[in-house]
């Protein structure tokens, strides 16, 4: 090659690139045209096959060092969006994709808000050089096209604009492919990707009264001036949506009172930011000593850090939170908090504007695609900003950030399973706030075990290579309220004394007289539906799934329609039959307990209790959380009914009396920490009692009072439960004293993946056997595989299960095990969990 030959290709560059097409892995190499000038981060839009899709630059690439290609490479077509990610936004990305050992494609779907990169479409337009005129001069040109191309050129010629989406056009003109191809050959047109016009502002309809005061009328039924009443207590504006939910009333009575002239219901412009109810202004509380020391050490954090805040249920976290933030708003930067469901947000949420007014945003999956995509794009301003979501918002593209809270940092709930990656949002945090060179705090009464270990043992210092971590304790609650005593019940005494309730005799006491004095309470049971499973008392057949190897739950009528059963894994449903489909006999019986049964049993022994159900059943509309929350807040029921949602950093100072009516389903899984996520759970449910002026007083129903975790669960003693628990986990190396890799293989065929699992399981051995166990003389034990075995639930959805464990070590590596995919038949799908959670 001559030296001007190299100078001439030198002056070019290629660029990998990660196409956005479902199916399609990888990344693919084009040359940037001259007068392009692309950036890593940059959308762009490429041929690909025979269509023009969007995709990502990755990194750019000189043309010389790709000599070696034996293809000619393809041109970028057109750049979309410039600096869409910042060089260490794409350097989290690639992180997390090379720590989960998943593509990263499949990574980026995660972090973006569905659809978009679907959101842009390809258009087709005439060049710039070409206008009417030229074409009426190439008109010896124009004789020889195809049919097709003359079609589709008039049609743009004819355009105001010259432009059309190709879909338009190729719906409105046969053979338009060919046509194109012409054209394009030609370059009288073009092809290019562009952006959907922003959306425009959302029109929502809203409810708002027309006076100040409800007079009273005749014309006004009684129903009719109690929505009227509750309305003006909500401030006498909400929209429509929230209305219907708070008022407990129909669009129809709605009209009605519009038409007599009581309200109005008008069509508003609203930003798709998110729900949020009015709340009004709030001012910092006064802080404790303890939340002052805290507040202190908070402010003054520069660069990176960690801090675990472990504060005892109702020390008032959030209040430092709020005052801690403020510091990072002023020096222009934002702030992201994370926390574990979508019934904290609302709550929450209220929170922070009362406190930051509309500074504050939400993101998280309940969202609408819109809303996701609007607050998304927001964040991209650089402006200061607060924003509450859930797992996948710690992803979302802040510029400036100033500190990340993962509040509860403890849940499980911060670690997705399915699909990949399955990251856990404390672990990419870190390396955010690392990036970013923020602190990162992570709040909770009941901390995990790899975060206080992490932490407190003081040769984990130089495991971070002098990252500041620092422990913050609030041992107290506000107002020195004192910690909710925790009355264990044998249930195998309430059986023997002849009480066949699922209330034991101390908690029918407390709710009689939690009743009589006006108070609440909350009641936990860890599922939701009324039964665990139906059996047939004349044959013992149990109403399974016919798509998963488990027994569908039975739920109760709904508005009068019919009862049904539900699989909780598929999701799979069928109406309760009224006989048995095995013996025919009519005798079908329920076991276990659930939320509605729990609810059923309530109205049945206590007809006088209102009652509220608070799960995944009853919060499946939008704004169902927040409406139920306010409700109960609002004094319209005795008793809130629910799972582990309650358990979530809910603060309702009203509660009383606390409930656990079935501690033991928490106590046997089959996970490794299911004794850590136990005392979790019940020391989060326990403390939502006596928040409030009144004491709280917590009743634990349980057939194994001697079990360790209920011991330290009675007395919210945190450390006895830390001793007891590290030395199991030392024992037996897990985590935080080992680390675990799980391969879960799924496959129609149950032959098929069982032969998938051994062969991987080989692959696993051969690997352990020529690594060698020298260097691991001094550990616990070497590395082991352990399985295959099938999963705990064999079959769901159709696709049988097995696992495959591999465990490590803590100082070592976890290997690269994406070959193992090459292995296994197309039919057969592969998911590596590192550091699992759910072993089920």
């Amino acid at each position: 090659m001559s030296q001007s030959e190299n100078s001439e290709l030198s002056a070019f560059e290629g660029v990998e690139v990660l196409v956005d097409c479902p199916g399609i892995q990888g990344l693919y190499t084009y040359r940037i045209p001259k007068d392009f000038n692309v950036t890593p981060g940059d959308i762009v839009s490429v041929p690909f096959g025979g269509r023009q899709l969007g995709a990502i630059v990755i990194r750019l690439m000189s043309i010389v060092s790709m000599s070696t290609l034996n293809y000619t490479l393809r041109d970028i077509d057109s750049i979309v969006s410039q600096g869409f990610f910042s060089k260490d936004y794409w350097k989290l990305l690639e992180r997390v994709a090379n720590y989960y050992q998943t593509s990263l494609i499949q990574v980026i779907r995660t972090a973006l808000p569905p659809g978009l990169l679907g959101r842009s479409q390809r258009r087709i337009r005439l060049r710039r050089s070409v206008d009417a005129t030229a074409l009426s001069s190439a008109s010896d040109s124009l004789d020889l096209l195809k049919p097709s191309a003359q079609a589709l050129l008039n049609a743009l010629s004819q355009s105001s604009q010259g432009d059309y989406t190709w879909r338009y056009l190729k719906r409105q003109h046969k053979q338009a492919t060919a046509g194109l191809d012409q054209l394009l050959s030609k370059g009288w047109v073009e092809s290019y990707l562009a952006m959907v016009t922003p959306p425009k502002p959302q029109q929502r309809q809203a409810v708002s009264l027309t006076a100040s005061s409800i007079p009273e009328s005749a014309a006004l039924t009684n129903r009719q001036q109690e929505i009227l009443v509750t309305l003006q207590r909500c401030g006498g504006d909400l929209w429509l949506s929230d209305a219907l939910q708070r008022l407990r009333t129909t669009s129809a009575t709605l009209q009605r009172l519009a038409a007599k002239g009581y309200v109005i219901i008008e069509a508003r412009e609203r930003l798709r930011l998110g729900g949020h109810s009015p709340v009004l202004a709030d001012q910092p509380k006064p802080l404790t000593p303890d939340q002052s020391r805290v507040l202190s050490v908070m402010t003054g954090l520069t660069g990176y850090a960690q801090v675990l805040l472990h504060g005892v249920t109702g020390s008032g976290k959030t209040e430092v939170y709020l005052q801690a933030i403020v510091r990072w708003l002023q020096a222009g930067k934002s702030v992201l908090v994370l926390v574990p469901e979508i019934g904290l947000t609302p709550q929450l949420t209220d929170r922070f504007r009362a406190r930051f007014g509309e500074q504050v945003c939400v993101y998280h999956s309940n969202l609408s695609d819109g809303e996701r995509y609007d607050t998304w794009r927001q964040m991209l301003n650089g402006q200061p900003q607060v924003v509450i979501g859930t797992r996948s918002a710690i992803f979302l593209p802040l510029p400036h950030l100033g500190m990340i809270v993962l509040d509860e940092e403890h849940d499980s709930s911060f670690k997705q399973d399915q699909p990949a990656p399955c990251y856990h949002t404390r672990t990419v945090a870190r390396w955010r706030a690392e990036m970013a060179d923020c602190p990162l705090v992570l709040g909770s009464a009941t901390p995990a075990l790899s975060t206080w270990v992490e932490v407190k043992d003081p040769n984990n210092i130089e495991t971070f290579h002098g990252t500041s971590l620092y422990y913050l304790g609030l041992p107290n609650r506000v107002h020195q309220r004192p910690l909710p005593p925790v009355k264990v019940v044998d249930m195998r005494l309430e059986l023997q004394a002849g009480n066949r309730s699922v209330f034991s005799r101390p908690l029918q006491m407390a709710l009689e007289q939690m009743q009589t004095k006006g108070e609440q309470g909350l009641l936990f049971i860890h599922r939701r539906g009324h039964s665990r499973f139906v059996s047939c008392r004349s044959c013992g057949h149990v109403m399974d799934c016919p798509d998963c190897d488990v027994s569908l739950a039975y739920h109760q009528p709904q508005n009068e329609g019919p009862a049904h059963l539900r699989c909780h894994y598929c999701g799979y449903g069928q109406r309760h039959p009224d006989e048995c489909p095995n013996c025919k006999s009519p005798y079908l019986k329920y076991f276990g307990s659930g939320t509605q049964r729990i609810v059923h049993e309530l109205q049945s022994q206590f007809p006088g209790l209102r009652c509220l159900r608070f799960d995944s059943d009853t919060t499946r509309a939008k704004g169902a959380h927040r409406a139920l929350l306010e409700r109960f807040a609002a004094g319209e029921a005795d008793v809130l009914v629910g799972t582990q949602m309650l358990t979530k950093g809910i603060d309702l100072p009203q509660i009383t009396v606390v409930g656990v009516v079935a501690a033991d389903g928490l106590l046997h899984m089959p996970d490794y920490w299911s004794g850590e996520r136990a005392f979790q759970t019940l020391t989060q449910v326990a403390g939502r009692a006596g928040r409030g002026e009144r004491p709280g007083q917590v009743i634990l129903q349980t057939y194994t009072p001697e079990h360790p975790v209920i011991g330290a669960a009675k007395s919210h003693n945190y450390q006895a439960f830390i001793d007891y628990e590290i030395e199991h986990r030392q024992l037996l190396g897990y985590p935080p004293y080992g680390r675990l890799v799980l391969l879960r293989l799924t496959s129609p065929t149950e032959v098929e993946v069982e032969v998938a699992a051994q062969r991987c399981a080989e692959q696993l051995q051969a690997w352990l056997t020529s690594f060698g166990h020298a260097e691991l003389a001094d550990d616990w034990a070497g590395p082991s595989v352990l399985g295959p075995t099938p999963a705990p639930v064999f079959r769901v959805a159709k696709r049988y299960r097995w696992h495959v464990l591999l465990k490590l070590p803590l100082a070592m590596v976890v290997p690269d095990l994406t070959y193992l995919r090459s292995h296994l038949p197309k039919s057969v799908r592969l998911t590596i969990d590192i550091d699992p959670l759910n072993l089920s």
